[in-house]
């Protein structure tokens, strides 16, 4: 490959993310009409084409009140949530080169989801002794507790499991064990303490959920993950020189130690302001890059972006079943991504890790 416009033109490249593109489309589609209040497909199209002039079929107040101010946001922080933690996986497995990493298996997720699990319970009782009453904990605290949290636990892991320049799958996956039993320990303490509404706060981030989207969620989470999107590209050539060994990195001119840094920070931020969003979901990591990786092969070029645009569309996928398996109710998305990516991950281990970035 001659540089990134020659991978831009490729026409399987093209028609891979043409491909995500419809993708995403179909289900947007799906999620803003699929739920209690059940709105066709064609009828989500003919409103939002009303919107700009095109028919004069406008929504019904039932109707806009469900689109617009309920399942838009929960839509939008689906795709953005889902975006940020698959561009995370692509990331930490470039940093670690292996396909095995993923934020939710080596601890990343479960320290994010206990800053963020002490900022509600910590920060409640702060706020209660030294604010005036009625005054509630800004939403903005949580993704920075959940990336400093992040941040912390992905630095550490690294650490761990770097020698000599060498990082240690092995120590990599028992360390990161160590770290989300740890983390989960530090978080039963808090549930003990915490009080009902706290405890209701809590049970979110161990099952992760979109239910609890709004507009102002939307506009705290949205800048960090396109921030996180957009800067992730910029590492791609560093992180492909990165599969051929560190040394070799450093030889053909990457800034190697820079390198890391600038992944580790932008692994925590994403996946800080996703399990700040919708709590601690798992395996959307590791499944999506890899799903692009056999599509695709390892080009970081074209794996970050087709990352965001599928685990974007993973997680607003599972959203929708979520809805729809129990309707009126809801299962927590955690456990439909559990459900799929346990599997998937020992299907991986079972037929070898490392194969997959040859």
């Amino acid at each position: 490959m001659q540089g990134s416009e020659a991978v831009a033109f490729r026409p399987g490249v093209m028609l891979l993310f043409v491909t995500l593109a419809l993708l995403m489309a179909a289900v947007v589609v799906l999620s803003l009409g699929a739920g209690a209040v059940d709105i066709s497909p064609r009828r989500v199209l003919a409103i939002f084409a009303a919107g700009l002039g095109l028919t004069d079929q406008t929504a019904t107040p039932r109707e806009a009140l469900v689109l617009f101010d309920i399942r838009a946001p929960r839509t939008l922080l689906g795709l953005l949530a889902g975006a940020a933690l698959a561009v995370s996986g692509a990331l930490m497995q470039g940093l670690f080169r292996n396909p095995l990493a993923d934020p939710s298996l080596v601890g990343v997720s479960s320290g994010s989801a206990l800053a963020a699990a002490a900022s509600i319970v910590v920060g409640d009782r702060l706020i209660a002794a030294f604010w005036p009453a009625g005054t509630t904990l800004p939403f903005a605290v949580l993704p920075a507790a959940a990336f400093l949290g992040g941040l912390i636990t992905t630095t550490v892991l690294y650490v761990i499991a770097t020698r000599q320049g060498r990082t240690s799958v092995t120590t990599m996956l028992l360390a990161g064990v160590a770290l989300a039993a740890l983390a989960g320990a530090l978080t039963g303490l808090l549930v003990y303490v915490a009080d009902d509404r706290q405890l209701r706060d809590l049970t979110f981030w161990s099952l992760g959920s979109l239910g609890g989207a709004t507009w102002t969620k939307v506009a705290a989470v949205a800048p960090a993950v396109l921030l996180v999107i957009v800067a992730a590209p910029v590492l791609a050539r560093g992180l492909n020189a990165l599969l051929l060994g560190e040394a070799e990195a450093y030889h053909v001119g990457v800034a190697v130690q820079r390198l890391k840094r600038l992944a580790i920070l932008l692994t925590a931020l994403a996946v800080g302001v996703a399990v700040a969003a919708c709590g601690a979901i798992g395996f959307v990591g590791i499944v999506v890059p890899h799903v692009i990786r056999l599509a695709c092969g390892p080009d970081h070029r074209v794996l970050l972006p087709a990352s965001a645009l599928l685990g974007g569309s993973l997680l607003v996928g599972a959203d929708v079943l979520a809805r729809l398996l129990v309707s009126p109710s809801e299962l927590p998305i955690g456990i439909l991504t559990a459900a799929v990516g346990a599997p998937f991950f020992l299907w991986l281990l079972l037929r070898g890790g490392r194969g997959t970035f040859a």
